[in-house]
């Protein structure tokens, strides 16, 4: 008989994993600094920022695009995360992966004039405005180079390229994105639609223009010297988030089917929760409904019960209303206990990676329950008295997580949990 979660589905193992952040490329390079403390967040290079209040993100500066656009940057992340997390699963042979591609990319595209001077400024076609590019692709004269600088075609570029199966799946879900990429493929596996998902969320959009948008919306912190001192999730002191850039990756399976493989596990998505708030576009429901609906149904859809849970990666932005929600929330569902409950912040380090942060952050998770060493919280030195969290300052703490809840929430009411675990007990077999 096929292993089953404690609902009676098939058990969804993760046996390949990849990221990059502002850190660094890969799994260690970037569990290393996690470990260790160490920001990516630093002074923006990449334009500039004279008279801009906000001059700080964690963008990945060691990976070169040409031309630049934060389409293409996307891409590349997504496939050097996919191509780690693919190489360690082992799951099928090179360009052709065993199942689906569900892949969590921004939700903007660059505007019309922009397009035309990155086809310009790439030297192809020299002398052929952009405009002309589109009318000869029409009649196969000229590359259609606009399917550089859409977003929408990133997944199939990735599906082409790891030869993946069905349509590839792209979608936008504001933050929670990357985690809703994840929950999309533990849903397909349980469905029995597929034996195994490629699920990744990239992000690689810190432009000028995002960063003006974000500002006018009163959400970056403002605090630019020192860079790395800048995020400050749960502290009373936060003023806003720091933007980043990265990109992760997942290979999830049935788990019976990867033991009959002979696979690594490395962990299980033992639940997944969702929940739409129609409160504001960028407010949460002053009651928290929304946010307490998707951590209990995560809890609920692993089959556990709130006592079960040992750590939490908090969304963690440092906006002062998002963190005091999230605490709220973490409350409402794990009650007082929740006090004695750890809780960190990985964008203390690396900044917001926006699209991609549901998935990097469960990449981390997962990495915590291997390795029993919470990444800690940066910048937590003043506490607030309205959070009575046990949040891991400055330096990371060695326990044992068995079982791990990845908060993601989102602009418009996006919220997306996961429940991440080691190897559960009592399955039926």
């Amino acid at each position: 008989m096929a292993l089953k979660d404690r609902q009676g589905r098939p058990l969804v193992a993760v046996t390949g994993m990849g990221v990059v952040t502002s850190l660094g490329q890969g799994r260690e390079d970037n569990w290393a600094a996690l470990t260790s403390g160490r920001s990516g967040i630093h002074a923006i290079g990449r334009f500039p920022t004279e008279g801009l209040r906000t001059k700080i993100a964690g963008t990945v500066d060691f990976i070169e695009v040409q031309p630049f656009c934060a389409p293409m940057l996307s891409e590349r992340l997504a496939m050097l995360a996919a191509e780690e997390a693919v190489a360690q699963s082992g799951a099928g042979t090179k360009g052709d992966f065993p199942g689906a591609l569900f892949i969590a990319v921004p939700p903007v595209e660059i505007e019309w004039p922009q397009r035309e001077a990155l086809a310009e400024a790439s030297g192809q076609n020299e002398g052929v405005t952009y405009p002309d590019l589109l009318k000869a692709a029409a009649t196969g004269r000229f590359k259609p180079w606009h399917d550089l600088f859409l977003f929408g075609t990133v997944a199939d570029r990735i599906a082409n390229r790891f030869g993946t199966k069905g349509s590839p799946i792209s979608l936008s879900t504001a933050c929670s994105s990357g985690a809703t990429a994840i929950q999309l493929g533990v849903e397909a596996i349980r469905r029995g639609e597929t034996k195994a998902a490629l699920c990744i969320g990239t992000d690689g959009s810190v432009h000028a223009e995002a960063l003006i948008r974000f500002s006018l919306l009163s959400a970056l912190s403002t605090q630019n010297e020192p860079p790395e001192g800048a995020a400050k999730p749960f502290s009373k002191n936060r003023d806003g988030f720091v933007m980043g850039e990265g990109g992760a990756a997942l290979v999830l399976e049935d788990a019976e089917a990867a033991r009959a493989r002979g696979a690594t596990i490395l962990g299980y998505v033992l639940g997944c929760g969702e929940r739409g708030d129609g409160f504001h576009r960028t407010r949460s429901s002053p009651d928290g409904a929304p946010i307490v609906a998707s951590i209990r149904e995560a809890i609920e859809d692993a089959g556990l019960t709130p006592d079960d849970v040992d750590y939490v990666n908090a969304h963690g932005t440092g906006t002062p209303e998002n963190d005091k929600m999230e605490s709220m929330g973490c409350m409402a569902v794990i009650g007082e206990r929740m006090k004695q409950v750890p809780i960190s912040s990985n964008k203390s380090m690396i900044g917001h990676t926006l699209t991609a942060a549901g998935a990097v952050e469960a990449v981390m998770s997962l990495l915590t329950i291997q390795h029993g060493r919470i990444p800690p919280t940066l910048n937590y030195r003043v506490p607030d008295p309205a959070i009575p969290l046990d949040v891991v300052p400055n330096e990371a703490r060695d326990a044992t997580v068995g079982i791990a809840l990845s908060n993601s929430f989102g602009f418009g009411g996006q919220n997306t949990c996961l429940v991440l675990g080691a190897e559960p007990k009592g399955l039926a077999a």
